[in-house]
């Protein structure tokens, strides 16, 4: 089990937060600025993957796509 935790919009991500999501978070961050006073991000794992999510609902979270399904008409 992994734990979670909360970090300060616009401050340095915790230890913790995946290295692959950093520029991620920074980006959501530029797109936002100025508008991040008192926001919080919150960083969850659902079944061993990372989701990182902004307070407004701005969400970042790793794609996994199975290669072998995308032919498969459902």
């Amino acid at each position: 089990m992994r734990l979670g935790t909360r970090w300060e919009f616009g401050a340095e991500p915790p230890a913790s937060v995946p290295a692959d999501l950093r520029p991620r978070i920074a980006a959501a961050e530029a797109a936002h600025e100025g508008e991040g006073a008192g926001r919080h991000w919150t960083l969850t794992w659902l079944e061993g993957r990372p989701i990182v999510e902004l307070d407004d609902g701005t969400r970042i979270e790793d794609a996994i796509i199975d290669v072998h399904d995308a032919d498969e008409d459902w």
